[in-house]
C-alpha cells in the first residue's frame, strides 16, 4: 500500500505529484467543506439574531477558514511558503500597489460585516439611488434597484460614501405624499379627505398614526402633505400613487380642483 502510495502522478520541475499528496488533499478539502457545512447549520439554526446577522457572522467564519485552508493546502502540496514570499517579494511589492483599490475593498467588506452598518435585506439609498441589499461579498455589494436592475457596488462605496440606511434601527419609515388645490378650496374639507383617503390605504401602518399637514401658501395653490409611515420601504412608490389616485377621485367627487401653475404676461406695443 506504502509503495503504491509514494508512486509518482507526474513531475514539475523539482516537485513530485505523489499519491499520497493528491489523496491527503482531497481529504483535506472535503474536511474543509465540511466543517464549513456544520457552521453554517449551527449558526442559521440559532434564533438568537437575525438572519442579517447570521450571513455577516458565517460570511466572515467563510472568508477566514478558506484563506486559513489555502496555506495549509499549499504546505500539503509541499510549496516552501518561506522560500515561495522571499522569492516573490518585489513581485508582491509591485501587485500591491496596482491592487491598491481591491484591497480597500477587502478591507470595507470586512467592516460592513463586522458592523453590520449594512445588512443584506436592507433598503439604502446611494448616490440618489434607492435600492435593496442583496449580497455582501468580501469585496463587493449586489443590490437591486427599483426598476429591478442589479448593480454590482465595490464596498468602497458603501464606507466612504454617504448613504441612507432606510431600515437600519427599524423596519418602517417616514413618508409623505404631496398635493396642492385651489385657493376657494375649503381647508377643512381638504384635509379631511385627504385623512380619508391615507386612512383607506393598504400598506401603510396605524402606528405611528398617519396625519395632513398644511404646510404652505403657495403661488398658485394651497399646499397640503400627507405624513404617514410604512414598512413597504422598497416599493413605496406604488403605494403613493395607489393614493394619488383615491386623492384625485375623492378631489373630483367633492368639486375640488388642483391648479395649474398660472403666469400673466404683460406686453408693450
Amino acid at each position: 500500500m506504502k509503495k503504491i502510495l509514494n508512486n509518482t502522478l507526474s513531475e514539475i520541475g523539482y516537485f513530485d505529484v505523489k499519491i499520497e499528496i493528491v489523496l491527503t488533499f482531497l481529504v483535506f478539502l472535503i474536511a474543509v467543506f465540511l466543517v464549513l457545512y456544520l457552521i453554517r447549520k449551527a449558526i442559521y439554526k440559532t434564533t438568537k439574531i437575525d438572519l442579517a446577522k447570521k450571513y455577516s457572522i458565517y460570511s466572515l467564519i467563510k472568508y477566514f477558514i478558506l484563506v486559513f485552508s489555502f496555506v495549509i493546502g499549499l504546505q500539503i502540496l509541499g510549496f516552501n511558503l518561506s522560500v515561495l514570499m522571499a522569492g516573490s517579494a518585489a513581485l508582491l511589492v509591485g501587485i500591491g500597489l496596482g491592487l491598491q483599490n481591491l484591497f480597500s475593498d477587502f478591507v470595507s467588506g470586512i467592516i460592513i460585516l463586522i458592523d453590520s452598518t449594512v445588512k443584506v435585506d436592507d433598503i439604502i439609498e446611494i448616490n440618489g439611488m434607492v435600492c435593496k441589499v442583496q449580497e455582501i461579498n468580501i469585496r463587493t455589494t449586489t443590490v437591486l434597484t427599483r426598476e429591478d436592475k442589479y448593480i454590482i457596488l465595490p464596498n468602497t462605496d458603501l464606507t466612504r460614501n454617504q448613504l441612507i440606511n432606510w431600515t437600519h434601527s427599524a423596519i418602517s419609515s417616514r413618508f409623505e405624499v404631496n398635493v396642492g388645490v385651489d385657493y376657494s378650496s375649503d381647508v377643512t374639507l381638504v384635509m379631511k379627505i385627504l385623512k380619508a383617503a391615507v386612512d383607506k390605504q393598504k400598506g401603510i401602518l396605524k402606528k405611528p398614526e398617519p396625519f395632513v399637514r398644511f404646510t404652505d401658501f403657495g403661488e398658485s395653490s394651497l399646499d397640503f402633505s400627507i405624513i404617514f409611515w410604512s414598512e413597504e420601504v422598497f416599493r413605496v412608490e406604488n403605494i403613493k400613487s395607489e393614493m394619488r389616485i383615491k386623492i384625485f377621485e375623492l378631489f373630483n367627487s367633492n368639486n375640488i380642483t388642483i391648479p395649474f401653475p398660472q403666469r400673466v404676461v404683460h406686453h408693450n406695443k
